[in-house]
C-alpha cells in the first residue's frame, strides 16, 4: 500500500507540473515524453455517484464521502454530480450513459446500480465509453473487474451474513431467547437482502426455540416497512416478539407502526447500516442492534478510486485480484457500545486517506 500511495502522489505532482508548464508555454514539451502517455487523456474527469435517492440516510452519508473526497482535491463539493435512480435500474442505465455523452467518456463514477443484473450494462457502457467505474453492493457472480480492463476499477461490498447473524442473536437475546420473529427485506435480487435473510436463517437455525412468522420485502422503503409491519401487527398479534429488518430504513418503518400500536420500546428491533438515527433509537431503546458499513469510507474511497484511475495514477490492471472486488469494513453496534459509536462516527467525523485504497479492507476474489 506504500508504493501505491508514494506512485499516486509522485503521479499527481507530475501532472500538476505538466498543467503549470502548459501555462508557462513549455506544455509541448512534456507532451512530447516528459509525461507518462497515460496521463496525456486524463483532462480532470467529471466525479460522480449513481444511487436511489436524498431520503434515505445511508445514501446521503455515502454521498457525504464522495463530497468529502472531491473536497480533499481542493474542488468545490458541489462539482460531485448526482444521478438519482429513484429505485429505477432503466433509470441508471440511461443516466449514465447520458453523462458518458456529456463528457465524452472523462467520467470517475462511484454505482449501485440497484439491482445486481443491471450492474454489467452500466459496466459494459462505461469500458466503451472509456469511463471508469467502482461498483458497490450490487453485481452478478459472473461480472468481475478484471475483465474489463482497466475501465471497470474495483467492486466493493460487505460480507454481510456474519454481521446479519451477529445482529439477530442481538435480536434473539432481546426476545428472552424464544418467540415469533417478522421479517422486512430487501430487494429481493439484491446481494445484501439475500445475504442478510441468510444471517437471520442462520441465527434461528441455531436456536431452535425461534420461529419465522413471515418474511416480506419491503423494497428498502420505510412506508412500505411500515405498511406490512401494520399487516403483521393485525395478522399475528401478541406471537410477534422481535422484528428483524435488513436495513434500518425500514426499521424506522416497523417502528412507525409499532408506536400507532403503543408497543415501541416494547417489542425488540434489529436493523442494519448503523445509520445516524438507529443509534438514536439503540440508545432510547426502541431498536437493539445495527450493523455500521462506514459509508462515508466507502462514498469517498469509490470516488477516489476511480478517479486515480482515470487521471492515470495508478493501473488497476496491476493490482491484485483482492484489490479489484474487496470487502469493506462492518462493525456490529448496540445498546453496550452504542453511546461510543455515536461519539466516533455520528458526533466525530474519522480522518481519512483518500489514497489507502484498501486499508480497511479484506479481498473478495
Amino acid at each position: 500500500m506504500s508504493f501505491i500511495k508514494n506512485f499516486v502522489e509522485q503521479e499527481t505532482m507530475k501532472r500538476r507540473q505538466f498543467l503549470l508548464s502548459g501555462i508557462a508555454g513549455v506544455g509541448t514539451v512534456a507532451a512530447a515524453g516528459i509525461l507518462p502517455t497515460r496521463l496525456l487523456a486524463a483532462d480532470d474527469p467529471t466525479i460522480a455517484w449513481s444511487y436511489r435517492n436524498r431520503t434515505n440516510p445511508y445514501w446521503n452519508a455515502i454521498v457525504s464521502g464522495g463530497t468529502r473526497f472531491v473536497e480533499s482535491l481542493g474542488k468545490s463539493g458541489d462539482e460531485l454530480v448526482h444521478l438519482l435512480n429513484e429505485g429505477s435500474s432503466e433509470k441508471s442505465l440511461a443516466d449514465v450513459k447520458a453523462l458518458l455523452s456529456k463528457t465524452g467518456g472523462k467520467l470517475a463514477l462511484g454505482i449501485d446500480a440497484n439491482d445486481a443484473p443491471n450492474a454489467r450494462p452500466v459496466v459494459e457502457a462505461c469500458a466503451a465509453a472509456g469511463g471508469h467505474l467502482v461498483t458497490i453492493w450490487n453485481k452478478t457472480d459472473d461480472l468481475h473487474p478484471w475483465d474489463f480492463g482497466d475501465n471497470y476499477v474495483a467492486h466493493i461490498s460487505w460480507s454481510d451474513v456474519a454481521p446479519a447473524t451477529t445482529v439477530a442473536n442481538i435480536l434473539i437475546d432481546a426476545m428472552g431467547g424464544s418467540g415469533g420473529i417478522v421479517g422486512l427485506g430487501g430487494i429481493p435480487s439484491n446481494n445484501p437482502a439475500i445475504e442478510r435473510r441468510q444471517g437471520l436463517d442462520a441465527a434461528m437455525a441455531a436456536n431452535g426455540n425461534t420461529v419465522l412468522l413471515d418474511y416480506q420485502a419491503a423494497d428498502w422503503d420505510t412506508q412500505k416497512a411500515a405498511e406490512i409491519m401494520s399487516s403483521y401487527l393485525t395478522r399475528f398479534g401478541n406471537e410477534i416478539k422481535g422484528v428483524f429488518c435488513a436495513n434500518d430504513t425500514m426499521a424506522f418503518g416497523a417502528i412507525e407502526a409499532l408506536r400507532a400500536e403503543g408497543l415501541a420500546g416494547q417489542i425488540p428491533v434489529v436493523g442494519y447500516d448503523g445509520t445516524a438515527q438507529a443509534a438514536e433509537y439503540i440508545r432510547s431503546g426502541e431498536m437493539e442492534g445495527t450493523v455500521y458499513t462506514d459509508p462515508p469510507w466507502a462514498g469517498g474511497i469509490a470516488c477516489s478510486l476511480a478517479y486515480h484511475a482515470a487521471i492515470g495514477a495508478f493501473k488497476p490492471s496491476d493490482e491484485p485480484k483482492g484489490h479489484r472486488e474487496f470487502f469493506g469494513p462492518a462493525l456490529v453496534v448496540s445498546k453496550s457500545d452504542v453511546d461510543a459509536f455515536i461519539a466516533a462516527h455520528i458526533e466525530g467525523t474519522p480522518d481519512v486517506d483518500w489514497k489507502d485504497f484498501w486499508g480497511p479492507t479484506t479481498p473478495a476474489a
